[in-house]
Order: C-alpha cells, then structure tokens, then sequence
C-alpha cells in the first residue's frame, strides 16, 4: 500500500508540472485569437501567481482540517476543473476568470505534497518527485503542440490536460484511505492550532528560509525567462541557437534532479544545498568571465545542475529544522515566498536590463546567489543553536 501512495504521488508530481508551461507555449496562437496584446499573458499569470500565494499561506490550515489526501484531491479537481474552463474560454476575461481556481488549486496540492513527502520519505524521493515535475513541464508543450499540429487548436491542448488532471483526481479520491497515517491523525482538533503568518515568522530561522526560497526561484525564473534574451543581445548568438542552448537550463534541473536522488545517499540536505550553490556559482562565473560563448553555454547548463538540488532539499529539511509540527506551516509559507519571488524578480531584472543593458544578468544571478547563500548559512547557524 505504502508504495502504491508513493506512485500516486509521483503521477501527482507530474500532474503539477503539466498546466504550469501551457500558457508559455500557447500564448503567441491565443493572443491574437482572443484580440489581445502580447503583454496580457503578464496579467493571467499575475492572477494566478496571487491564488497560489494565498493558498499557499492558507495550507497549514486546510491540512489540518482535511487531510493531505483530501487537499490534494480537491486541488488538483480545482486545477482540472479551471483547465477546462481555459479549453472553453473565448475571451481574454473568461481566460481571467478560470485563473483563480488554477492559482488556488495550484498552491494547496504543492505546498501539501511538499510537506507530506518531507515528513515521511527519504530525500532522494523528494529529488525524484520534483524530477517528475520537470517531465510534467516538458510533456504540457509537447501535449499543446500535438493538439496545434493537428490543427484541433489551443482549446484542445487544455482540453486533453484537463481530462488528464480530472483522471487524476480520481485516482486521488480513490486513494484516500491510503493517506491516513499517524501525522495526520494528530493533525486532528486535539492537535495544535494551525499557525498564522505572524507566528510562522517569529519562528527563529523562518525568515532566513524565506529569503533563501525567494532568491532561488528568482534565479530560477530569471533564467528562464532571460538567458536566450541576454545570448541573443549580450553574445550576439543567434535567436534559434539561444532559444536551444537556453533550454538547456531546464534539461539540467531535469536531469540534475534524478541524479541528485542518488547523491542523495552519500550526502544529507545540508550538503546537497551547499554543493547546489557551488555548482550554481561555478556556472555564473562561465556565464560572467570573457572566456567565450562555449563556457557561457556550459555555464547556463551548470547553473540548471546547481539549482536541481538545492529546491527539493530545502524542502525536505524543513521537519528537521522546524520541527515536523510546524513543518507544513512552514512549507507553506516557504511556497508563497516562492511564488513572490517567481512573480517579482524576473520583471526587476527586465527593468534593470533596460537602463543598465542585458549584461548585467551574470551580475544579478550572482548578487541573488550571494543572498541566498547567506540565508541558508544564518539558517544552519540558527538550527545548530538550538
């Protein structure tokens, strides 16, 4: 039974990675159709960047009272549900409208799943898991360019997701007496009362987690979004070479991933996250120093290799560092960080780009590094006092 669950939570991994690089990949087809500007694909995923920082916040509360079976099944039917309403959508409002129970859905199934693989399996799941999330991510635009080869359009790409997503729900609500363990039935109202925001950041350490989520997914984002822009204007590399060589960046989380999963069995959290950063600085100074185009390029996919580690073991240090009763708060709280910093970094640096020029990025990348690295650092300091 328990590796049943844990194989239910693997095609839950890849279920949330398979809507999140839908829009990315379809917009330039929808814009038009809908009669909007490019630039309004911002305003869909500010919506639903605000849902998942609002559940987020709100998880350690809803795990509590329902169980993360249950959270989990109801988001992900959320999320299911807002993705076939994106399949019938035909107006740029109505695309708006179904953002929000995306975003709220979004939000509870991660920071849930988060915190259960953290309390019960070993760190080389956690890798794996979110090595899932990577395949989920890269088979969406693949699902959403059959579905525009065939000429059935974008509505059909959501439309198959979607069906996808409400297979899983099923699967999900099928599976809920799996779910029941110990740590959720002390999660009962006998237990302790869910933790506010207030109360999570009085939490020694939990602001210098915070800050080290945030400047991680920056980078992660501000990667994403940038390194093809920044070969392209920086390097002079061509644009279907740069948007190759940029892609890359995902392949190395993808991949660094799966091989951190056995890493994990000679390294702990601690020094997964640690050899995450150098390896992320190691890439930045490819990226940053005159050494030519081939070491950018191998410094870009040195940066994905840094980052796979260091997000999954963050996350599955949290109940050892806070505490397995405060640890969904916590994840939760870790999330909404996550999700601020996805939202907010990348635009900075496209602000900055535009008075300073794109070859500034190797700078931010590494000004970010430098922040989270010190983050962590105050974290450890402050758990070994304790």
């Amino acid at each position: 039974m328990f590796s049943l669950l844990l194989a239910i939570i693997y095609l839950s991994f890849i279920s949330l990675g398979l809507p999140d690089s839908l829009l990315g990949s379809a917009w330039p087809i929808m814009y038009p159709e809908l009669g909007v500007p490019m630039s309004w694909s911002g305003i869909i995923f500010m919506i639903i960047a605000v849902g998942t920082v609002i559940s987020s916040l709100n998880s350690d509360r809803l795990t509590r009272k329902l169980g993360t079976g249950r959270v989990t099944a109801i988001s992900v039917a959320m999320t299911a549900a807002a993705l076939l309403g994106f399949s019938f959508s035909r107006s740029f409002l109505s695309l708006c409208f179904w953002a929000i129970p995306y975003g709220l859905g979004a939000g509870s199934v991660d920071a849930a799943l988060n915190n259960y693989v953290a309390l019960h399996y070993a760190s080389r799941h956690m890798s794996w898991l979110h090595c899932m999330w990577g395949v989920g991510t890269s088979a969406g635009p693949l699902i959403m360019g059959a579905a525009l080869t065939r000429g059935a359009g974008w509505n059909a790409g959501y439309r198959i997701i979607g069906l996808i997503q409400i297979l899983l729900s099923l699967c999900l609500f099928l599976s809920l007496s799996l779910w029941k363990t110990r740590a959720e039935a002390d999660a009962g109202p006998e237990a302790a009362p869910p933790l506010s925001l207030r109360q999570v950041l009085a939490i020694p350490g939990a602001g210098a987690v915070m800050l080290c989520f945030f400047c991680y997914c920056a980078i992660e984002q501000t990667v994403g979004l940038w390194a093809s822009s920044y070969l392209v204007k920086a390097r002079l590399v061509d644009e279907i070479t740069a948007a190759r060589l940029a892609s890359l960046f995902f392949l190395g989380i993808t991949g660094g991933r799966a091989i951190s999963g056995f890493v994990t069995y000679k390294l702990n959290d601690r020094q997964m996250i640690r050899l995450g950063f150098g390896i992320i600085g190691i890439g930045v100074l490819l990226v940053l120093l005159p050494l030519g185009d081939v070491c950018a390029f191998v410094g870009l996919i040195a940066v994905g290799l840094g980052c796979a580690p260091v997000y999954p073991s963050i996350i599955h240090s949290t109940p050892a560092n806070f505490g397995a009763e405060r640890s969904q708060a916590v994840i939760g709280v870790q999330m909404a960080s996550a999700y601020v910093g996805t939202s907010l970094m990348p635009p900075l640096f496209g602000w900055l780009a535009a008075r300073l020029g794109l070859r500034i990025f190797p700078l931010y990348l590494l000004a970010l590094l430098v922040l989270m690295t010190l983050m962590h650092e105050k974290l450890c300091r402050i758990v070994d006092a304790q």
